[in-house]
């Protein structure tokens, strides 16, 4: 197979401190994949390379399938070949981003297109990832559970009465929580007579808890075999803060795996850059709903809402070179 480079960013522009900025990349995580997604992408080498990796033809037919889609191994490969294959179809056409940070998953397509990987080592490791935490779950099943709504302190006795922990906190009022099953139907009850509003996701491992730790190290041994670079642009990390080197970000995409994803902090970071504008690559629009609800005067808006990759670029640059 043909090594897939990441689209290369204007290293000048990223490098500088005081370089004028101009938008954000984030890249979505998993449990928000559906059939329509990026509906103006175009089949291109990694779209076919995904495929064959998968054995299927028919990508969006695929997820359809509830159990294929919710699946690791298969979720994580498809997420991260077709957030990459997105990015390499818009990258030639914008100025490069200020600053980039993936959700979760979304952080092997974040580090290879801020150049710390290549492309088809991020879509190979979505699958050693997705395996490794696959065999965790084997020996201690598990989910997670949004809940929003309720304050520190009452998210505290959720936590200690249940047993479960913070996967992801996303603001003060919207966190995720991760433990085996039965802890998590303790917690949601324990939420909803709290005040919360609770939503199982379609994950069905305890991501970003201890209950991974024992994916968190074989994937760390995984990625000591992995060429790694320092990444071109400013780039972000769930587990810590702002990625400079090769070192930094091996052992950042394994920690992650096991430790809470603080994507509240990401946000602040990167609107910290003073950027014009924010992009989401991926399913949905998560990621761009939480940042307009949090800076609704730096807009946000997902690949997933436009038709087309030119719509996409004419809306970036419309915010981006202002």
């Amino acid at each position: 197979m043909s090594r897939t480079a990441a689209p290369k960013a204007n290293s000048t522009a990223a490098e500088g401190e005081g370089t004028p900025v101009s938008f954000a990349l984030l890249f979505s995580g998993q449990g928000t994949q559906h059939p329509a997604m990026l509906p103006w992408l175009a089949d291109d080498g990694i779209v076919h390379d995904m495929r064959a990796r998968l054995g299927v033809d028919d990508w969006r037919r695929a997820l359809a399938d509830p159990q294929w889609a919710e699946r690791n191994d298969n979720a994580q490969t498809l997420l991260t070949c077709l957030a990459l294959a997105a990015w390499a179809q818009l990258a030639p056409m914008v100025p490069a981003p200020d600053a980039i940070a993936g959700y979760s998953v979304g952080e092997l397509a974040a580090f290879s297109a801020a150049g710390v990987l290549a492309a088809d080592s991020s879509i190979e490791l979505a699958r050693q990832r997705a395996h490794a935490m696959d065999a965790c779950a084997a020996l201690a099943p598990g989910g997670l559970l949004a809940v929003t709504g309720i304050s520190d302190q009452a998210l505290d006795r959720v936590r200690a009465d249940a047993g479960v922990e913070l996967a992801i906190r996303n603001s003060d009022l919207n966190v995720i929580v991760g433990g085996p099953p039965h802890a998590l139907e303790d917690a949601e009850r324990i939420a909803v007579a709290a005040g919360a509003q609770c939503t199982r996701l379609r994950v069905n491992v305890a991501s970003h808890t201890s209950w991974m730790r024992g994916a968190a190290e074989r994937f760390s041994r995984t990625l000591a075999n992995v060429p790694f670079q320092a990444p071109r642009v400013v780039l972000f990390s769930n587990a810590a803060d702002r990625i400079r080197n090769a070192s930094s970000a091996k052992a950042a995409l394994a920690a992650q795996i096991a430790q809470t994803v603080r994507w509240d902090e990401c946000m602040e970071n990167i609107m910290a850059r003073q950027v014009r504008c924010v992009l989401e690559i991926g399913p949905g629009q998560a990621l761009a709903r939480m940042w307009n609800q949090r800076w609704p005067t730096v807009p946000a808006r997902a690949c997933d809402d436009f038709r087309s990759a030119a719509a996409v670029v004419a809306w970036l640059r419309s915010h981006a070179d202002r």
